[in-house]
């Protein structure tokens, strides 16, 4: 095939992707089950014709893709509003994946006809869930889940796929390697994590630091930087032993805690960059199935899925947050949001690539699990949302500038000058660690007036219209007006 010709068949994917987005927000389907079956229709069995069955590639592609969409998931944390949340989000993300592992592997095991340690590959691949694309769907449907039930979904979503890797890749060394004993893996997985956190908390402090320090001359130089610390800390931390994708998680929570320069900018960017890796991602993973080897694992797929859903999931929650003072009913609905992902698909090639003999038959019943639980559980969210009575409601308010700021309170437009000798004198924007709910429109500056960042160099007669939050307007008085100490 020429370059060309593949240059257009990716334009052609990715363009369908883009606009069958829409198509999925209105009926409720997550964008998931879009880009699957855009690559399903591609492959050889389908419109398209392409054959595709590298499985190695494809789980090199997804690697990568993981780990950028885990580091958006990172950025876009806000840590005032999930800190409360940490706990049992934290709880959910280790132990609850574990339960849930156990359950469907001994189950799988069971109906399936499987090894136990095959079946428990098959409980670990699908352990994990994927929340971000239950807020996908919540958003599109307008039900908003009480602040803090939505955290504690928030933060599970982008930590426990790190624990689903590590059991996937546990139990398969212990398949190859019967000699590995358990005291092994669980001195492995406190290596893990443990050099996991600290090396996304280490490079989450140096990035914000080097952003700032940097003083880079093209503004488009900033995105590659963030590019080159993501790649950094993951390959980095896999090689002193450490758990990479916690890493890049945590190195995103790090950055989205500071102020750092084109803080907003670079939170655009790599939001995109992640919708650009998950369409790459389904599609390929999408190419690689072939709908023909489904049917015979239906039967099985549909009681593994039943079990996860209704069993699985739910005993491993209610088990887990017994402990917490999270009410029975929001229980119920983090029960039900286990929402299986990409992440599963990922894990299932993981067998594939070591030459497991059964990983044929494991990939098939995840990548139908997975889609049984995307359309039944996805269908299903915002409805259970509002029968348990947890859509947060929404009132309409009207402020002066018809605009308000993450839900925090009526916005103010307001103008500021910098006096002479002010702490906001001679000092960056981003040094003034103003609230985040601040954003600067325009500053005026003598005859010109133009739109700063967080490396702009403020000085006295500067002139800054600012939107903000009623109740931080004394606060930037103060720093623009008071002498600096």
């Amino acid at each position: 095939m020429l370059v060309e010709q593949v240059l257009v068949a990716i334009a052609v994917l990715l363009l369908a992707s883009v606009l069958a987005s829409r198509a999925s927000g209105r009926l409720g389907v997550p964008t998931l089950v879009v880009f699957l079956g855009l690559g399903m229709l591609a492959g050889s069995e389908g419109f398209g014709g392409i054959y595709f069955d590298d499985a190695e590639l494809a789980q090199r592609l997804g690697v990568i893709a993981l780990i950028f969409i885990l580091f958006a998931g990172g950025i876009e944390t806000d840590w005032a509003h999930v800190r409360g949340s940490a706990r049992p989000a934290a709880a959910l993300a280790t132990i609850g994946v574990l339960i849930t592992a156990l359950i469907v592997g001994w189950f799988a095991h069971w109906i399936a006809g499987l090894s136990l340690l095959e079946g428990l590959l098959l409980g670990a691949i699908v352990s994990s869930t994927d929340a971000a694309a239950v807020f996908s769907i919540l958003r599109s449907r307008g039900v908003r889940l009480r602040r803090d039930l939505a955290a504690v979904l928030e933060l599970e979503s982008g930590s426990n796929d790190p624990m689903a890797v590590f059991l996937t890749t546990a139990v398969l060394q212990t398949m190859l390697t019967p000699s590995s004993s358990l005291g092994s893996a669980a001195i492995a997985f406190v290596q893990q994590m443990t050099f996991g956190a600290a090396a996304g908390v280490i490079f989450g402090l140096a990035s914000v630091r080097l952003l700032n320090r940097a003083r880079l001359e093209y503004q488009g130089l900033y995105p590659a930087l963030t590019i080159a610390m993501v790649l950094l800390t993951y390959g980095a931390t896999a090689l002193i032993g450490g758990n990479g994708f916690l890493a890049v998680y945590l190195l995103g929570v790090m950055m989205a805690r500071e102020n750092y320069v084109q803080r907003r900018t670079l939170t655009r960017f790599h939001d995109g960059v992640a919708w650009l890796m998950q369409i790459a991602m389904f599609i390929t993973l999408g190419l690689l199935v072939f709908p023909s080897h489904l049917p015979p694992v239906t039967g099985v797929s549909i009681a593994i899925a039943a079990v996860l859903m209704l069993v699985a999931r739910p005993v491993s929650v209610f088990l887990t947050l017994a402990p917490t003072r999270v009410p029975f009913k929001e229980k119920l609905l983090i029960s039900w949001v286990g929402l299986r992902g990409a992440v599963p698909i990922i894990l299932a090639t993981f067998p594939l690539v070591a030459g497991v003999p059964s990983s044929p038959f494991i990939f098939n019943v995840v990548f139908f699990i997975v889609l049984t639980s995307v359309i039944l559980q996805g269908t299903t969210i915002a409805p259970a949302a509002r029968w348990l009575g947890l859509d947060e409601a929404q009132v309409a308010e009207v402020s002066p500038t018809g605009v308000h700021l993450a839900g925090r309170g009526e916005s103010a437009l307001v103008t500021l000058e910098v006096a002479p000798a002010s702490r906001a004198d001679g000092r960056r924007v981003v040094e003034l660690n103003w609230p985040r709910e601040t954003l600067i429109l325009v500053l005026y500056r003598g005859n010109e007036f133009f739109v700063p960042n967080g490396a702009t160099q403020l000085a006295s007669g500067d002139r800054l219209v600012v939107l903000t939050t009623k109740s931080t307007v004394e606060v930037l008085k103060e720093c623009l007006v008071a002498p600096s100490s």
